[in-house]
C-alpha cells in the first residue's frame, strides 16, 4: 500500500472529533510530501533539529508538532514555526518555551505530560505535581505559551486491560482539568495512542493520535 492509501484508509475510520498527527520522525521530505498530497497537514516529529530542516523544506501551510522529549536548550530552534509541542514534562522546560515564543512575538501551544506508565523510563508529571503547577504563581506569569491539553503514553505491553486502565486514568485527569475552567480555559486535547494501540485510545476519550509506521511503514 502506498502512503497516500495508507492515510486515507486511516482517516476514514477515524471519528470527526480525532486529530490525526501523521508521525513523520526519519522519514525522508519525499514521503512526508506523498502524505500533504493526500490532505494531511499535521506532521510529528521527535528531533528539533530534523524539525526545522523539514519546515524549512515543505510547505507553510503544515502544523508542525515536537512529540518527543523536549530538551530545553534546543526550544529556541522550534520557537518561530512550531504549532503544539507535546511532552512538556516540567515548569522549567514551560518557562524555556515561554520565553522563546515571547522573543518570537508568539504564543504557543502546549500538552503537559503525564506520567501513566508503569515503566520507569516514561516522562512525565504525576497528578499532585500537575496541580501544583498549575496552581503556582510562577505559572500564572507565563503569557507566552498556553495548556491545551494532556499527553500520555501506556506501558509497552500486550495486556490490551492495563492499556485500558492507563489510558482510562489520563482521561479522568483530563476530565478533571476540564472542569477547572478558571486553570485552564483552553482544555480540549488529549492526546493519546500510537499506531499499536491507538483505537483503544480513541474508546477512552482522545481526541488525538500520533501515528507513523501504520502510514509510512515501519523505519
Amino acid at each position: 500500500m502506498s502512503i497516500a492509501k495508507n492515510l486515507l484508509s486511516i482517516k476514514n475510520n477515524l471519528p470527526e472529533q480525532v486529530t490525526l498527527v501523521a508521525v513523520s520522525k526519519t522519514k525522508p521530505v519525499a514521503d512526508l510530501m506523498e502524505a500533504y498530497e493526500a490532505g494531511q497537514r499535521i506532521f510529528g516529529e521527535n528531533k528539533i533539529q530534523e524539525m526545522a530542516e523539514k519546515w524549512e523544506q515543505m510547505p507553510k501551510d503544515i502544523q508542525w508538532h515536537m512529540i518527543g522529549h523536549v530538551q530545553t536548550n534546543k526550544v529556541k530552534f522550534m520557537a518561530p514555526f512550531v504549532s503544539l509541542i507535546h511532552g512538556v514534562d516540567s515548569f522549567k522546560l514551560l518557562k524555556e518555551i515561554n520565553k522563546q515564543a515571547a522573543k518570537n512575538n508568539r504564543v504557543i501551544d502546549c500538552l503537559l505530560q503525564m506520567h501513566i506508565a508503569e515503566e520507569e523510563t516514561k516522562f512525565g508529571l504525576d497528578e499532585k505535581e500537575l496541580d501544583t503547577l498549575l496552581t503556582s504563581s510562577d505559572y500564572l506569569e507565563l503569557k507566552n505559551i498556553r495548556i491545551v491539553g494532556l499527553m500520555g503514553m501506556a506501558t509497552f505491553t500486550d495486556n490490551q486491560d492495563q492499556i485500558k486502565k492507563e489510558f482510562m486514568h489520563l482521561n479522568s485527569i483530563f476530565k478533571k482539568l476540564q472542569s477547572h475552567k478558571d486553570i485552564l480555559k483552553h482544555c480540549s486535547i488529549l492526546s493519546m495512542g500510537m499506531s499499536g494501540d491507538y483505537k483503544l485510545a480513541i474508546e477512552c476519550g482522545s481526541t488525538m493520535v500520533r501515528i507513523g509506521s501504520s502510514i509510512f511503514g515501519t523505519r
